[in-house]
């Protein structure tokens, strides 16, 4: 999420000082919460929220990188400001039932650690919104990055991809973005979770995909047989026993089935890797991305010609495997 500010003259609050903001001192909450009678512009609530959040030690994993942008994503998003345009509003007047609904907001975040996206109930993957709550995992995946050159270097062209395959999609933002990359491909999102899928149907439909994109509920391949794609993307589950021991509590509000894959994180790409063959059409690909697994991946498939993608997370986050590299591809 961009934070840096561009100066705008656009102003939904009119912009003024505190002498000349009503504090509407007569209002029972400012009596209760000091907060609601001190802090009046949006500036104010910015250094609040930054304070409060280093404070408690919240987790930044979810799109941001520290306690400053995670406050202005969440002040800017509960007041339905631009996200990437925070210095026009710096001295905007928050009226009292806003001021209310922020410390509420902003609690949450520090005393119950939800993730900002959930209390926004909105959640942005690149340039793209999606809907989420916490039947679905906060869309984060470096494919977002990836798919914006249409997977440059083992895609020539975005039209020779006719048909691809999500899996594992959750909210659907990868189908999303998929759609976009190769306009001329019919999608498939997979996922075992209905009530993802419920999530990824709204999403979906809010782009206006319902003709392109097609939902299926499915165990990995289970409900997909002789069906076969030029490509198959994933964000699978890949969270070892140990690493779901050592989560923030951030995390903890994200679904266990959408994260946590066995001992050693390889559960459901173990499948994707003996499965994948079987779905994917002539000199198709499959790209998994594998979180920060990448010797256990090599470890536990010493044969497979795993080729890694470069990303801003580095070399070890996503690999690339051709049909004709994974178990069956030859024949």
């Amino acid at each position: 999420m961009n934070t840096s500010m561009s100066t705008h003259n656009e102003h939904p609050h009119s912009s003024c000082d505190h002498e000349h903001c009503d504090h509407d001192h007569g209002d029972d909450h400012e009596h209760e919460h000091g907060p609601l009678v001190e802090l009046v512009t949006v500036r104010d609530w910015l250094r609040y929220a930054v304070t409060r959040f280093n404070r408690a030690g919240i987790f930044c994993g979810h799109g941001v990188n520290d306690a400053y942008d995670e406050a202005a994503w969440l002040l800017l998003g509960s007041l339905a400001l631009p996200l990437d345009r925070l210095e026009p509003f710096l001295d905007a007047c928050i009226p009292i039932e806003e001021r209310i609904a922020l410390l509420e907001a902003i609690e949450r975040r520090a005393t119950e650690r939800v993730p900002t996206a959930y209390i926004l109930g909105e959640a942005w993957l690149g340039d793209f919104r999606f809907t989420v709550d916490e039947r679905v995992i906060v869309p984060r995946s470096f494919f977002a990055e990836l798919l914006e050159d249409g997977l440059a270097g083992w895609i020539d062209e975005p039209e020779q991809i006719g048909s691809a395959l999500d899996m594992c999609t959750g909210s659907g933002c990868l189908a999303v973005l998929m759609a976009h990359a190769f306009p001329d491909a019919a999608v498939t999102g997979a996922d075992l979770s209905q009530d993802a899928l419920d999530v990824a149907l709204r999403n979906v439909a809010d782009y206006g995909l319902g003709e392109r994109i097609e939902l299926v509920r499915s165990d990995v391949f289970s409900a997909l047989e002789g069906r076969r794609y030029d490509l198959i993307l994933s964000n699978p589950p890949y969270v070892t026993a140990d690493a779901m021991d050592a989560l923030p509590p951030e995390y903890l509000h994200e679904p266990h089935m959408a994260l946590a894959a066995g001992d050693d994180g390889l559960d459901v790409v173990r499948r994707l890797i003996a499965e994948g063959a079987a779905h994917l059409n002539p000199n198709g690909l499959l790209a998994v991305e594998v979180g920060h697994n990448r010797d256990i991946v090599e470890h536990a498939f010493p044969n497979l010609p795993f080729n890694w993608l470069s990303t801003r997370g580095g070399d070890d986050m996503v690999f690339v495997l051709r049909r004709e590299d994974l178990p069956g591809g030859q024949s």
